[in-house]
């Protein structure tokens, strides 16, 4: 059986992502690896052993095209609501709330939040199948 530990997304600037992943999702920087044309830095808590991976590609001066095929990537709080409303203190421009439902059976409560390098990270509440 195969166990994921991480997803590896390319960054424009190295500071600017290490700073934003960890003020939203207090994410530290786990290793670093430096290389002559790119850096990876491997980010993770004490939450799970599953990390992300910033590939900061050194001769990259424009902002990545990310197409039309990415999608998201989700993480799971005890507090949604909560975290919301510090997203919002910290400037971190969330979209809003969503209660979801399937014919009116709530499935899940969550918001979006864009990284400085435009990916979209779902942050929902953890349970139900989002434990």
């Amino acid at each position: 059986m195969a166990k994921m530990i991480h997803s590896m997304i390319r960054v424009l600037n190295e500071e600017r992502s290490v700073a934003f992943y960890k003020k939203a999702f207090g994410l530290d920087i786990a290793d670093r690896l430096d290389f002559d044309g790119f850096t990876l830095v491997y980010m993770s808590n004490e939450e799970t052993s599953f990390e992300l991976e910033l590939t900061i590609n050194k001769n990259q001066e424009e902002a990545y095209d990310l197409g039309n095929g990415y999608g998201h990537f989700a993480v799971v709080v005890d507090n949604v609501t909560a975290e919301h409303a510090r997203f919002e203190a910290e400037g971190l421009e969330p979209r809003k709330l969503v209660d979801f439902k399937n014919n009116g059976v709530p499935i899940a409560k969550f918001f979006f939040v864009t990284d400085p390098d435009g990916y979209e990270i779902e942050v929902l509440q953890r349970q139900g199948r989002f434990e």
